[in-house]
């Protein structure tokens, strides 16, 4: 079949995914669009023979619309989610699931009741072939026990507009997801560390930031998130074992040797670094939702604990204090035990 889905918020991420649905993933066509903006709505809308509707609820309750993808706002995610359940509609919704724990708990409530999936989180990460390479090694055991990671994300720089929690919020939160799903390990307490600031940022910014987590079998995780580096989009993970260490692989490049030097490129930007992962993403994605099982990525949980997690790491930083995350017990649509 072709899943017919309906984007609410056609900003630069909502129209990547769009071109990304009629374009490159098979089995999926886009019939409906809704914006704020009306007119970048429809914008959006023409290029693949799409609708524009009024508003999200609209969208949802469309009789042409078989799934649903919420690429708006983040503060405006929950209540798109939550009309999608009670429309008994899969949802895909970028990340945050919610801007607060308690909306995402309004989410996972709402999900619980209904009996079944039908929220994926865009955490592309998981997606990537790199990542799923280290899955497979830890998963296989053949670094024994993992006892630390080492964690690096650095962007060449950021606007004046990107604050110091922004850090944590939006900058960590894909580390957060990749390495709990990694590890199938929670993290239940954080700590930030502040090193001397580089000179390449705006005053107001707090940057590079240690950021440090304890998970709830005893592996330290230490994450460097460095947004002014200038040098490149680098991301870096290492799981070090008692029996060795996995290290995820820098993107394929070739070597160019002249001048006295060898070099490889370094990539710019996360758009280049994880196309591949954003591509297999939702191509898995609409399979589920055509075949009529549920997703098997990222879910409401894994939202929420995004959000409490990145949370908690705000706080930490605000008070120099270790906090602890306090998450809620996991219900059992999740895998929990309660």
């Amino acid at each position: 079949m072709t899943v017919r889905v309906g984007v609410v918020g056609a900003g630069w991420i909502g129209n990547d995914h769009i071109r990304r649905l009629s374009d490159t993933i098979a089995g999926a066509r886009v019939t409906a669009v809704t914006d704020i903006d009306a007119a970048r709505a429809a914008e959006a809308a023409a290029p693949v023979g799409a609708r524009v509707v009024p508003d999200g609820a609209a969208l949802i309750a469309a009789d042409d619309v078989d799934a649903v993808l919420v690429t708006s706002w983040g503060p405006t995610h929950a209540e798109h989610v939550l009309n999608a359940i009670a429309a008994g509609k899969p949802v895909f919704c970028e990340k945050p699931l919610a801007t607060t724990a308690e909306d995402c708990l309004k989410i996972i409530e709402a999900e619980t009741a209904h009996g079944r999936r039908l929220v994926q989180v865009g955490f592309m990460r998981r997606y990537d072939a790199g990542y799923r390479q280290m899955k497979q090694v830890i998963d296989a055991g053949r670094i024994g026990e993992p006892l630390i990671v080492h964690c690096a994300h650095r962007n060449p720089t950021v606007p004046e507009s990107y604050i110091s929690s922004m850090a944590a919020l939006d900058t960590a939160v894909h580390e957060v997801d990749v390495l709990r799903w990694l590890l199938d390990d929670e993290i239940v307490s954080t700590q930030v560390v502040t090193p001397r600031a580089t000179s390449k940022r705006f005053a107001h910014l707090k940057d590079p930031q240690i950021m440090l987590f304890e998970t709830a079998k005893g592996v330290r995780i230490d994450l460097e998130v460095f947004v002014n580096c200038q040098y490149g989009y680098d991301i870096q993970c290492e799981a070090v074992g008692e029996e060795g260490l996995v290290r995820l692989p820098d993107p394929a490049a070739v070597g160019v040797r002249g001048a006295g030097r060898h070099s490889t490129e370094v990539l710019t930007d996360w758009v280049g670094r994880f196309a591949d992962a954003f591509d297999t993403e939702f191509r898995e994605w609409i399979a589920a939702v055509a075949s009529g099982t549920e997703p098997n990525g990222p879910s409401a949980w894994d939202g929420y604990a995004a959000t409490v997690i990145t949370s908690a790491t705000v706080e930490a930083l605000e008070s120099g204090r270790v906090v602890a995350t306090d998450l809620k017990p996991r219900p059992t649509l999740y895998g929990g035990a309660v």
